[in-house]
C-alpha cells in the first residue's frame, strides 16, 4: 500500500481534472491511502468523500496568496505521505518540501520553474517527457506515465442528440485552442451533417456566430458542459478532434474505448496517439479543406470507419485502461517512495 497525497488546483472542468478524479478513485480502490488535496470545488470534494477520502480543500490562489502553503504543509504532515503528486504548475507553486518525495505531475509544455521542490516530474506523453529531459531533467527523474479513460464500450448512446448522417461529436472547452472554427468552417463541405459540440467556454458567442457567418447554424448544436462522454460518443458517428494545441487529448482515448471512428488535427497529442490510416486519421493544422475530406472519407467507407473503431478499441485496452495505467502509476509510486 502507498500513502500518496494527489494536490490539484486545477478548474472546475477540465480533461486534467477529470483523470485527477479518476485516478485518485482508481487508488483508494486498489488499496492504496490516498489524500486529495483541491482549490474548494465543493462537488468534487463531495465525489471524493463518498468515496472514502478526507479531501483538503484549500484556495490556491496567486503568489499573493501566503496562506495556501503553510495550510499545505501542515496537511501533508498530518497525513504523512510517502510521495506527494502536485498536478499542474498552480499546485507546484504552492508545494512544500518535508518528509516525502514531491512529484510534479505535468499535462503540457509549462514553465519548469514552477517545479523547483520536486524530486521527479511526470508527463502524460513521451513528447512532454522528451522535452523535460531537454531542459536539463535527468531521465531517472523524467517519467511517462499515461492516461486512462472509463471504459465506453457498453455505455448506452445519449438519447437527446439530433438524427443526422453523419452525427459529427467534438468534446471540449469552447476555447481557440479547441480549434472548434475550424471545425465549423468543414461543415458547409459536408452536407447534411450535424456537428455536436459538448463543452462551454468563453468562445461560445464566437463560434455561434461563425456557424450564421458559415449559414450551417441549423446545423451546428452547442450542448453545453456535459458529464456523460462516453453516451455522446456511443450516439455520434465519428468523433472530431479539432485542437490546434492539444497536449495530450484524452479525448481521442475516449473514442476508441467507445468504439468510434475519429478523425483528429495533427497537434503534438494525437499526433503522437494516432497511427494514421490505422486507428484514425489525421489532417493539417488550419485546414478545413482537409478535415472535411477526411470525415468524408469515414462517412463513405463503413468498411474503413469499422476498422479503425476496432483497432483503435485495440489501443485502448493494451495501453489506456484502467489496470494497466494504474499498475504503472502504483508502481511508480512505490519505487520513487522507497
Amino acid at each position: 500500500m502507498t500513502r500518496v497525497a494527489h494536490i490539484m488546483a486545477g478548474a472546475v472542468h477540465g480533461g486534467a481534472e477529470l483523470f485527477y478524479e479518476r485516478l485518485c478513485l482508481a487508488q483508494q480502490r486498489a488499496g492504496d491511502a490516498v489524500l486529495p488535496v483541491i482549490r474548494t470545488n465543493p462537488a468534487r470534494a463531495t465525489l471524493l468523500r463518498d468515496a472514502g477520502m478526507n479531501p483538503v480543500e484549500l484556495r490556491f490562489g496567486t503568489r499573493l496568496d501566503i496562506l495556501t502553503r503553510p495550510r499545505l504543509a501542515r496537511a501533508l504532515r498530518a497525513f504523512a505521505p510517502r510521495v506527494a503528486v502536485a498536478w499542474m504548475s498552480r499546485a507546484n507553486m504552492h508545494l512544500p518540501r518535508g518528509d516525502w518525495v514531491n512529484v510534479g505531475r505535468l499535462g503540457g509544455y509549462y514553465d519548469l520553474r514552477y517545479y523547483r521542490a520536486c524530486d521527479h516530474l511526470v508527463g502524460n506523453t513521451i513528447g512532454i517527457t522528451t522535452w523535460l529531459r531537454s531542459q536539463g531533467w535527468a531521465a531517472e527523474r523524467a517519467h511517462y506515465l499515461p492516461n486512462f479513460v472509463a471504459d465506453f464500450a457498453d455505455t448506452p448512446p445519449a438519447a437527446d442528440l439530433p438524427k443526422a448522417a453523419p452525427l459529427l461529436l467534438g468534446l471540449g472547452r469552447l476555447h481557440p485552442d479547441k480549434g472548434f472554427d475550424t471545425a465549423i468552417r468543414a461543415l458547409p463541405r459536408l452536407p447534411g451533417a450535424i456537428f455536436a459540440i459538448a463543452g462551454e467556454g468563453p468562445e461560445r458567442a464566437n463560434l455561434e456566430a461563425l456557424a450564421r457567418r458559415e449559414g450551417v447554424a441549423d446545423r451546428v448544436r452547442f450542448l453545453g458542459w456535459r458529464t456523460d462522454a462516453g453516451a455522446l460518443l456511443r450516439a455520434a458517428d465519428i468523433f472530431v478532434c479539432s485542437s490546434r494545441v492539444e497536449p495530450l487529448g484524452n479525448m481521442v482515448i475516449e473514442a476508441w474505448s467507445a468504439r468510434r471512428p475519429l478523425v483528429a488535427v495533427a497537434a503534438d497529442g494525437p499526433a503522437e496517439l494516432l497511427l494514421d490510416g490505422r486507428d484514425g486519421l489525421l489532417v493539417p493544422h488550419e485546414d478545413p479543406t482537409a478535415l472535411a475530406d477526411a470525415i468524408g472519407r469515414l462517412r463513405d467507407d463503413p468498411t474503413l470507419a469499422a476498422r479503425f473503431a476496432v483497432n483503435g478499441r485495440a489501443r485502448y485496452e493494451a495501453a489506456f485502461a484502467e489496470p494497466a495505467v494504474v499498475e504503472q502509476w502504483r508502481a511508480f509510486l512505490d519505487k520513487v517512495g522507497k
